[in-house]
């Protein structure tokens, strides 16, 4: 069994708490989609006093109306077209909480109509799409950023600063996934299983999340290849959904993928083998390890995705000739990791500042879900094409 040492040169404080708050100015938001998610954005917002929730979308007529009623929320002006709500509302922020189809179409009207956007994840379904709110994004000059409060967590910083350290030398692989063993999400309905409301399922939901954990801690190279596949043996199943109490007609709705898989090659020699499932007759498809030159890096999985760590991370590295293993404690997250997603956008709205998560990063993330998606429907490994923006 190797020797257990502490490396005293990583730092494990977290960071100090943000300055406070001037209220002095209102920022005027808006809620595009006020369905499951948007509840979320809606109950961080109104923890921030420099904010206004003065309007809100849905396409369901009355839906809009009833989800502010729900959350307590007084005063605002509810619509059923969000071309109207941005042509009428004077707003600075929207939050595009929609079902996935709808991300681009969105985020791409409420920037033509001056305002910056926090747009939920995933980006978009295609590559085609978030090239497109991307040239919109550089005409208009607004805020662009996507809903990844998982890097709020201190864990997941403790991450990209072990790997930024140099303490694993040149990273050359990397394994990472994640699952339920049961965790098709239908918590109000069948939008996320529907083909033309979600389009993307588990790759969209929590392979976002999954990648950009280890993609952001490395730097985002740029996606080369891929060879992929997906399957949907469980949400078409429906014994599945009589087992979960749910009808079993949802098996015909299903649209969607539940397992994918794939290997995929960036740019600087790293190749990256991923897996991510909504439902498997397995516990966890493996921890996420990162391999590099020097040491090793081992992140305990989760048994369903919370934005954060599953187990105390190790760095398996050499010292002195021997292998030993660096035990990384695990990091309280002082504050909610929605709360920070939402106020960390709110400043940089406020006082000019960058994306937290910009379009920039994300585009090679959903370069890779729209190339794993490709890749299992031609059959074969595929190019990973990216246009100039």
């Amino acid at each position: 069994m190797a020797d257990m040492v502490v490396d005293k040169d990583l730092d494990f404080n977290i960071e100090a708490e943000g300055p406070a708050v001037d209220a002095s100015k209102k920022v005027r938001v808006g809620i595009i989609g006020c369905g499951w998610i948007a509840e979320s954005h809606v109950k961080q917002y109104l923890k921030c006093p420099d904010v206004e929730l003065v309007a809100g979308s849905d396409i369901i007529p009355g839906k809009a109306a009833k989800f502010f009623e729900k959350m307590e929320v007084e005063g605002v002006h509810c619509y059923e077209d969000t071309d109207e709500m941005l042509a009428k509302e004077k707003l600075d922020i929207v939050s595009v909480c929609t079902y996935n189809s709808q991300h681009a179409p969105c985020a791409i009207a409420a920037m033509k109509a001056g305002v910056d956007v926090m747009l939920e994840k995933p980006f978009t379904v295609t590559l085609e799409e978030a090239i497109e709110v991307m040239k919109v994004e550089k005409e208009t000059g607004r805020l662009l950023s996507i809903g990844f409060q998982p890097r709020m967590d201190e864990n997941m910083k403790m991450i990209k600063k072990i790997v930024e350290s140099g303490e694993l030398g040149d990273i050359y692989y990397i394994q990472t996934g994640g699952g339920r063993r049961r965790g098709i999400p239908t918590p109000y309905g069948t939008s996320f299983i529907e083909k033309d409301k979600g389009a993307i399922g588990a790759l969209g939901d929590i392979g976002c999340y999954s990648l950009d954990m280890v993609l952001n801690a490395i730097g985002y190279p740029k996606p080369l290849t891929v060879s992929a596949m997906k399957s949907d043996f469980f949400g078409k199943n429906p014994k599945y959904w009589e087992a979960e109490n749910k009808p079993a007609e949802y098996a015909n709705i299903f649209g969607v993928d539940d397992f994918a898989a794939a290997f995929i090659r960036l740019e600087g020699g790293v190749t990256l083998d991923f897996r991510i499932a909504w439902a498997m007759n397995l516990d966890t498809p493996g921890d996420t390890i990162i391999m590099g030159t020097k040491g090793s890096l081992r992140i305990p999985s989760t048994e369903c995705w919370n934005g954060t760590v599953g187990g105390a991370m190790k760095i398996y590295h050499d010292v002195a000739g021997k292998g030993c293993e660096t035990e990384i404690p695990i990091l309280k997250t002082k504050e909610n990791l929605f709360y920070l997603k939402i106020r960390s956008f709110v400043d940089a709205c406020k006082n000019g500042g960058a994306a937290p998560v910009p379009s920039s990063q994300i585009l090679y993330n959903q370069a890779i879900l729209d190339g794993i998606v490709k890749s299992s429907e031609a059959g074969k490994e595929i190019e990973i094409e990216i246009p100039e923006i």
